[in-house]
């Protein structure tokens, strides 16, 4: 009798601790999976930290993450050939209704500098928004141009031609870039406006954050705009942009870019809401580079809508996620992205929670989990047998 009621006492215990077990089996699966993302080189230095890292705890999952720019991995993402997308500019009114059933998840939080390339000028450069944006305009063309010489006073600049680079691809931080300067200028927001491409005046085209980053290295009295993890592993000089306030200029940092991300982040909507108009750029505080964005990965609300989407590596897909809104931003601050904030991380986690496949819950049930479940019930069905206990599930 003794030993019944052990067994009865360890499988009662067994079914208690399944739900414990359950998410950790899911991400411990047996399978092997290829997730698959595009979109964003402003993450990719991030995303790519994060295949690495996640594939260490988890072997049998690889992530195949194309750093094609925002532009293409929303196509890609309207056309449900990727598990998700990621880019740093909304989905605009069009790309929703392109894409209907698209969840938005921030997934990061980064600055965007004005790298440059002068020779003698290591550090110290000063610059308005007004006036990178007549840079960028093609108004203002030499360096020593007195718009710039009056915000830089005893600055030895160079009575040398501007040469400007901007982004060639549909892009996230071409979208966020255009978005400041159309907010600071309403020069630029008639003539030119803000988009992920827009009509550039002047200036050479780059593919990718790494394009534009390799233009401005290689190419004396060049500038161009440059995400701040692409130019500080490339050893990139920078600018001191003047902050909303106008009261200081800002060296992008993580601090001050947490200061601009912090002043909006308590106004942004639910990941099925609408985030078209949604910008952190150009923020009050003495010490917010006003140059900033979110990062954010798109995926479909129903998985089973995706190419190829399988239940079981809908699960592998949700898990990933569920872990760089986690454990994974311990890795953002050492590749000079901003940690997520707390109210920000919950808007991915209510997001990541609506997920379905084919309309019903995507499993956090692992095989695992299952066995043990399985065992458990068939042990007190036995027992219960033996001693009479009456238990006898209607199936």
């Amino acid at each position: 009798m003794m030993t019944n009621k052990i067994i009865m006492g360890f499988t009662l215990m067994l079914i208690l601790i399944v739900p414990a077990m359950s998410l950790h089996a899911s991400a411990q699966t047996s399978q092997s999976y290829t997730i698959t993302g595009a979109g964003s080189t402003f993450v990719f230095p991030l995303m790519d930290t994060w295949r690495v890292e996640y594939n260490k705890i988890n072997q049998n999952i690889q992530l195949n993450y194309q750093a094609i720019g925002s532009g293409a991995g929303i196509k890609l993402l309207e056309q449900k050939s990727v598990d998700f997308a990621a880019s740093d500019a909304p989905l605009s009114a069009s790309d929703a209704k392109a894409a209907p059933g698209v969840l938005t998840i921030p997934e990061s939080i980064g600055g965007i500098t004005i790298s440059y390339n002068i020779p003698g000028i290591d550090k110290g450069l000063k610059l308005t928004g007004p006036v990178i944006a007549q840079i960028f305009m093609g108004n203002i063309t030499s360096w020593n141009d007195p718009a710039i010489a009056s915000i830089n006073p005893g600055m030895n600049l160079p009575n040398q031609k501007i040469v400007v680079a901007h982004r060639s691809d549909g892009s996230g931080t071409t979208y966020a870039f255009t978005d400041y300067l159309s907010k600071i200028s309403p020069d630029w927001k008639t003539k030119i406006g803000q988009g992920k491409s827009v009509p550039w005046p002047t200036g050479t085209g780059g593919q990718g954050n790494a394009g534009v980053a390799s233009i401005v290295k290689s190419t004396q009295y060049a500038v161009g705009y440059v995400e701040l993890a692409y130019a500080f592993q490339n050893k990139m000089t920078y600018a001191f942009v003047q902050n909303a306030d106008g009261n200081s200029f800002v060296e992008p940092t993580l601090d001050t870019i947490a200061a601009d991300a912090a002043a909006a982040s308590g106004n942004l909507p639910a990941a099925d809401g609408d985030w078209s108009k949604v910008s952190i750029v150009n923020q009050p505080g003495s010490n917010s580079y006003p140059i900033s964005t979110l990062t954010y990965v798109m995926i479909y609300k129903d998985l089973s809508t995706v190419t190829g989407e399988t239940q079981d590596k809908s699960t592998a897909v949700l898990a990933f996620l569920n872990w760089i809104l986690h454990d994974g931003q311990q890795y953002s601050s050492g590749l000079l992205y901003v940690p997520l904030p707390d109210s920000v991380k919950k808007i991915g986690e209510n997001g990541l929670a609506q997920v379905t496949f084919s309309g019903g819950s995507v499993p956090e049930f692992g095989p695992i989990a299952a066995l043990v479940l399985a065992i458990a019930i068939v042990s007190i069905i036995a027992v219960s047998a033996k001693t009479r206990l009456g238990f006898n599930p209607k199936i």
